[in-house]
């Protein structure tokens, strides 16, 4: 029988390969209690095996698991990747993977991530059409993540939040809503993050799956940099609590991709999530 896929919970954790070690050690039953479920890239696991790869297995069969990608190019315009798609799909299956989210973006020559999409009507038919699509060979609704961007295009007609009601809409898909990101992107474009939450709370609120937050490095007053490498700071803390009491208190992860401490120095940031789940706890999403 098909072990069925678990739902995230409460608050969670970018797994690292660097984590195995403090999580599994002698009894992988012991994952500290704060850390409800955890977030993998299914690229950087895809293809890892030996002791990692059961580790992996080992994992997943005890804990509930989201994905986040970065590959699958939806914003491009060469032919979505069905090799890819089908060993994704393989992958989501083995670990019991229900919510897999990908970046909003497209793939520049020679694979860099481009954060960049130019947000007119056109746009977001072409990149909900490809989420579809990728939708069709996954076999699941997926969710699209907002990223945070340092300039604009000059091809934009429509606001971020805008865009985002748009292609989720038109794709019939989720969205995975990076609080760091919004705040990153209201302070360097100016704009309000608390209205966008609301905007996205007034539109699409079912459409929300899950949150995330992060630290970011300030570079001067109305510039910030998306570094997954500090700890969260205390504006995006706010910003997560007015996105509880817009659109309860959804599972939540805290990402945290360079510099990483022993997990034990994240459990307080972990715990303080929970904290702000449970102020929200009535609030049915």
């Amino acid at each position: 029988m098909k072990t069925p896929a678990r739902d995230p919970e409460g608050a969670g954790l970018g797994l690292r390969l660097s984590m195995l070690g403090e999580l599994l050690g002698d009894d992988p039953s012991c994952t500290p209690a704060e850390i409800g479920f955890f977030e993998i890239a299914p690229e950087q696991w895809m293809g890892v095996g030996g002791e990692c790869g059961q580790a992996l297995r080992r994992l997943t069969q005890l804990h509930a698991f989201v994905g986040h990608g970065f590959s699958l190019d939806l914003g491009g315009h060469a032919p979505l990747n069905t090799a890819h798609l089908r060993a994704l799909r393989r992958f989501l299956d083995l670990h019991h993977i229900a919510l897999y989210t990908e970046h909003l973006a497209f793939i520049r020559d020679g694979g860099r991530l481009h954060e960049v999409l130019p947000r007119t009507e056109a746009a977001a038919r072409h990149v909900a059409s490809r989420i579809q699509m990728a939708q069709d060979e996954l076999g699941q609704r997926i969710g699209i993540g907002n990223a945070s961007t340092f300039v604009g295009s000059p091809l934009d007609a429509m606001t971020e939040d805008d865009f985002i009601v748009a292609v989720t809409e038109a794709a019939d898909c989720a969205l995975h809503l990076d609080v760091n990101n919004v705040y990153v992107n209201a302070t360097n474009h100016g704009y309000d993050p608390y209205a966008w939450i609301d905007h996205i709370a007034r539109s699409i609120p079912r459409r929300v799956a899950c949150l995330h937050v992060a630290g970011h490095r300030r570079v001067r007053e109305d510039l910030l940099i998306d570094t997954h490498g500090e700890a969260v700071a205390a504006p995006v803390w706010a910003l997560l609590d007015h996105a509880y009491a817009r659109l309860g208190a959804l599972p939540t992860l805290l990402e945290r991709d360079v510099d990483i401490p022993p997990i034990r120095e994240l459990l307080p940031e972990l715990r303080f999530i929970r904290a702000l789940q449970a102020r929200h706890a009535d609030r049915s999403h």
